[in-house]
């Protein structure tokens, strides 16, 4: 699906976090195309600059801002720098998130004799991994929803969307630090819809099941395109028996954000997931 015009979305300021990458780059394009302001937040300048100007080329609104979500004085600045170039925030997307090798194991189940093996099991986990993933996918959706609602307060038609994973759910084997962290993103989720729900602000979350893209690939193929073997787990666990398409993630996106689709919708994480959190494996 792609998001095309639409009158409900259309002039609203969208700040998006994690934009320079794939699937929020998606988002923020989509975005654009339906008629928002898109507000481009990463890291990366480049990458930011790249989704900006391709939101701009198709005839759309967008800024480029280089920020770091786990900084509070430079989310605060961010928020300056965004009002003054598109206005105040109507739509945000907390979608900076990831993983790092630091906090995750190389085996799936512990055995013994992997203490003292050349092998990196649960307890030889770096805490400053772990702390890094948990801040990254946690504190930054906190400090970035802490800047932006702000302008959302009193306000009809704002929504803030989380983005979780089937992580949240059930933690996957290896990558304990971001299966928890995405677990507390889907329950801060919960405690911001009902925080603000006097307010006119609806907070809703999406819990991407597996997709294929760029940044995974090394670990769903081998180099000479076959699956690997966490590849082959992934399908025979997900009904519909494939990865699914990043576009299939925007009529989730379009459909949260829409207050005439969803208006009485607040608090939930939806899974896109080919029904991976639905099977039980039998």
């Amino acid at each position: 699906m792609t998001i095309t015009p639409n009158p409900v979305l259309s002039g609203k300021v969208a700040v998006i976090t994690g934009a320079g990458g794939v699937l929020c780059g998606m988002f923020a394009i989509a975005l654009g195309k339906a008629g928002c302001k898109v507000a481009v937040l990463d890291r990366n300048a480049e990458g930011a600059e790249a989704i900006a100007k391709a939101i701009r080329d198709e005839g759309g609104i967008a800024e480029a801002f280089v920020c770091d979500v786990l900084s509070k004085e430079a989310m605060e600045k961010c928020h300056q720098e965004v009002l003054a170039k598109l206005g105040k925030c109507d739509y945000l997307i907390n979608g900076a998130g990831g993983n790092n090798p630091r906090a995750q194991t190389d085996k799936e189940y512990f055995e013994i004799g992997d203490i003292d093996a050349d092998t990196k099991s649960f307890f030889d986990l770096d805490q400053s991994g772990v702390e890094f993933v948990f801040n990254l996918n946690f504190i930054g959706t906190l400090i970035p929803t802490q800047a932006f609602a702000k302008d959302m307060i009193g306000r009809s038609g704002c929504s803030v969307i989380n983005i979780s994973s089937m992580n949240a759910y059930t933690p996957l084997t290896k990558i304990p630090a971001y299966s928890g962290a995405k677990a507390a993103v889907s329950n801060f989720t919960q405690w911001l819809a009902v925080h603000f729900s006097r307010v006119g602000i609806r907070v809703n979350g999406i819990a991407p099941g597996f997709f294929a893209t760029k940044q995974n690939a090394a670990l769903l193929f081998n180099p000479d395109g076959s699956p690997t073997a966490r590849t082959g787990k992934i399908l025979a666990a997900t009904p519909m028996g494939r990865f699914g398409e990043p576009e299939e993630l925007l009529g989730t996106l379009q459909f949260l954000l829409d207050d005439s689709a969803s208006g009485f919708i607040t608090g939930v994480v939806v899974p896109v997931d080919g029904g991976f959190s639905a099977y039980s494996g039998v």
